[in-house]
């Protein structure tokens, strides 16, 4: 063997064998063993089905999430304040600073503070998360098999509360805009009525429309007289000659009614009903006005009454909630370390990079 041969074979044990020897020794005699829960949970909803669940159906297709609680959910999980709060609970800064002498890799430093718990929290629980079904899966790893049930039973229960607080601010809204939405109508309902008396009072009217049906039944009257007196001057000119005297009273009658018939109607039309100012018309445009303006105001009170029902009807049932498919696991062996897979991928990386700076030198070298 030449030098160069020699310094391949130093480099190979210096880049290689020393680096695994490290690892296999910390994987095998220095690391602790871990072990895991799993847990599985989604968020959904107990409503009837809507063209927007059917698009959301649909979205499942091409990948799109359906479930925006679920995707709340998921950064939950994964959030500092799930941390802490689960932190108070189990003190899990106390349990994994433990193992810090026998397992400083993997284990929690001492006197952490709350972000460093955090940056931890991401290597205890591993989220897994399908946006087309909404499904999520927690895997927890501890280095004992009661304390990962613990905190797996833990996110499920602050899971829940979650769910359930979204529940009730959805809740809570619905109730409070259908309280507002009802508020406002009865206001709208009460101004309406309201402008109605006042025109009533200030007309002295009560009913402009029976009021104005009396004034037309007069007319209606002389309608009818007139239809009878022309009928009786038939009947006479039939009977007699055109000087009759007769004959000349009958027009006369005839030419009396017409001409209070147009008196009524001029009246009706233009007479100013006192204490108003105005005349028939424009009062009967005012009470038209303010009519239809009552009852579009007792629709949208009625609209509103509903709603509101509804949105009560709907508060007493639970929209959302968490289904658990997975109960937290208790394992019975340990998983983790993954020794094997560890030391191998190890191996295949250190193989590589040793075979990559050799062929570099040999490159350089032949160049040279």
């Amino acid at each position: 063997m030449r030098k160069r041969h020699w310094g391949v074979l130093a480099s190979f044990v210096a880049i290689v064998v020393m680096p695994l020897f490290l690892v296999g020794f910390y994987l095998w005699i220095v690391a602790d063993d871990r072990y895991g829960s799993t847990t599985g949970f989604s968020v959904r909803q107990a409503s009837e089905q809507s063209s927007s669940d059917i698009l959301g159906g649909l979205a499942k297709f091409t990948g799109v999430s359906s479930s925006p609680d679920s995707d709340v959910l998921y950064q939950f999980i994964r959030s500092q304040n799930l941390a802490l709060e689960v932190d108070k609970k189990l003190h899990l800064r106390q349990y994994f600073s433990a193992h810090w002498k026998s397992d400083p890799v993997y284990a929690l430093w001492p006197n952490a503070t709350a972000e460093d718990l955090h940056w931890y929290w991401g290597r205890v629980v591993r989220v897994t998360y399908s946006q087309g079904s909404g499904l999520l899966q927690v895997d927890v790893h501890t280095f004992t098999p009661d304390m990962a049930q613990k905190i797996a039973q833990q996110i499920v229960a602050e899971s829940t509360k979650m769910v359930n607080g979204l529940n009730d601010v959805a809740r809570d809204d619905a109730i409070r805009y259908a309280d507002n939405d009802l508020v406002k109508a009865q206001k709208q309902l009460r101004e309406a009525r309201e402008k109605l008396t006042e025109f009533r009072t200030r007309t002295q009217i009560v009913d402009l429309q029976a009021d104005i049906q009396g004034r037309m039944g007069v007319t209606n009257n002389l309608q009818q007289q007139l239809a009878q007196e022309l009928v009786a001057l038939d009947q006479l000119a039939a009977s007699t000659s055109e000087d009759d005297p007769r004959v000349t009273q009958a027009k006369r009658r005839i030419q009396a009614i017409r001409e209070r018939i147009a008196t009524e109607r001029k009246n009706l039309a233009t007479t100013v009903v006192p204490g108003t100012g105005k005349d028939y018309p424009a009062l009967m445009s005012e009470f038209e006005g303010l009519t239809v303006d009552r009852e579009f105001a007792e629709q949208v009170y009625r609209a509103a009454l509903t709603a509101r029902d509804s949105a009560y009807d709907s508060a007493q049932r639970q929209t959302r909630y968490l289904a658990t498919f997975i109960t937290p696991t208790l394992a019975d062996s340990p998983e983790y370390p993954q020794r094997s897979m560890i030391f191998g991928l190890a191996a295949l990386f250190l193989l590589l990079s040793w075979g990559i700076v050799v062929l570099i030198y040999y490159s350089i070298r032949d160049r040279g």
